[in-house]
């Protein structure tokens, strides 16, 4: 009897103390979740060959990227070969702590790794807000700007809902408070309070231009049905709707043909425009850029995980228009467009960042079937060697959506 209590008493103590310590994984990879009714997957291979796929990129991708020469116990995610100056940058930060925190399982280190991610995330704080990250480190590990940037603050917020999730709050990072702090941060600071809309930095001002101002990318729908969940606010939603209207007038008044948006739109509190040349990052600012290529995975997302339709309209008028454009060739999609469709000059090459997205844009609709199978073969068959930085990461996120492995924080296990 004194056996059996012994038993009985040690299988509560792991169950209860398990996530305290975080020794379970809650959500291991491969999840196999069920998106919207109709929305579709690569359906040319079998998915345990999906998941093999995700996970064998995943081990080159972490070995290429994932760096822990920062200090004891630090984890960034290198820019190597991207931004000369830096090593690091917060976007990077947020794509990699989301893509641990899914691949938890397949990676018995994912935990430590997270983590060591989230400490070097805190060491870097922005100058306004400790709960924001400064936008990019140097190779000396000094902060080479102190403000923020929205999209990876977002990322950032959305991986320690997902590490809640994965590993429970009660270590020694409660993941939980971590996120509402950073939701309440980017809210005060990375919203613009009168348009609804993401502003590109904390350093941005209310008397400032640049206060009506956006990144297209920034907008991650999915992420901020989630924040309006866990927070209570409603602020969220309207920045959804607001942005959707947004998007959608813009399409139609200036790429009624390819329904692209630009990287950067100016004066959202008067008439709403594609961005001047040169206005932050080079003179395409005003074209689907390097920015705005990663839309179509933002905006599909939401799609595939709650039906919303507006999304779901918004991407089928790029999916027509890139399959067209491409003549249903993968191989054809160039890097970089002005926003009636056409090649920028110079662009015809390819670029993962570009093509990735598109596929996971093309899930929405049943009839593009065979276009994602070709879409996956292409995108899975582009070498880590060929693509640097900014097109490996985005193929890593995209290529968990792809297979069926992407979830929401919301969809609690226990």
């Amino acid at each position: 009897m004194h056996l059996i209590n012994y038993f009985v008493s040690l299988l509560w103590f792991q169950f209860y103390f398990t996530p305290l310590f975080s020794q379970q994984v809650f959500k291991p990879f491969p999840q196999h979740i069920n998106y919207t009714k109709g929305t579709i997957k690569p359906n040319n291979v079998l998915q345990k060959e999906l998941d093999n796929h995700v996970s064998t990129f995943y081990q080159q991708w972490k070995k290429r990227y994932i760096k822990a020469d920062a200090g004891e116990g630090l984890y960034y995610v290198s820019v190597e070969g991207t931004v000369e100056r830096n090593v690091c940058v917060s976007e990077g930060q947020g794509y990699g702590m989301i893509i641990v925190a899914i691949m938890a399982g397949a990676d018995p280190s994912a935990h430590k790794i997270y983590d060591g991610l989230f400490h070097f995330y805190k060491l870097h704080p922005s100058e306004n807000s400790q709960h924001l990250m400064a936008w990019a480190q140097k190779k000396n590990f000094e902060d080479f700007q102190k403000s923020s940037a929205a999209d990876g603050d977002l990322d950032m917020a959305y991986s320690l809902l997902l590490a809640d999730v994965q590993w429970g709050s009660g270590g020694n990072i409660n993941y939980c408070k971590e996120a509402q702090q950073m939701i309440e941060a980017i809210k005060n600071q990375e919203i613009n309070s009168q348009t609804f809309s993401v502003v590109l930095s904390n350093a941005v001002e209310q008397t400032s231009r640049d206060y009506f101002d956006t990144r297209s990318s920034d907008f991650m729908p999915a992420h901020f049905k989630v924040f309006s969940k866990i927070s209570g606010d409603e602020l969220w939603l309207k920045v959804i709707d607001n942005t959707y209207k947004l998007f959608s007038s813009f399409q139609e008044k200036y790429s009624p043909d390819a329904g692209l948006l630009p990287d950067f739109i100016e004066h959202l509190d008067d008439i709403p425009e594609p961005a001047r040349a040169m206005y932050l990052e080079s003179k395409y600012d005003g074209c689907y850029n390097y920015n705005a290529c990663r839309n179509p995975w933002r905006i599909a997302t939401d799609y595939l995980l709650y039906g919303d339709k507006r999304a779901k309209v918004m991407v089928e008028k790029i999916n027509k228009w890139i399959y067209e454009k491409s003549r249903g060739n993968p191989a054809d999609i160039c890097a970089g467009y002005t926003l009636e469709g056409d090649v920028i000059r110079g662009r015809n090459y390819e670029a993962m960042s570009f093509i990735a997205p598109l596929a996971v844009s093309a899930m929405v609709e049943k009839k593009n079937q065979q276009w994602v199978n070709k879409l996956w073969n292409y995108v899975i068959g582009v070498g880590i060697d060929d693509s640097d930085y900014f097109g490996n990461t985005i193929k890593m996120f995209n290529i968990i959506i792809l297979s069926g492995n992407y979830w929401d924080p919301l969809q609690k296990s226990y």
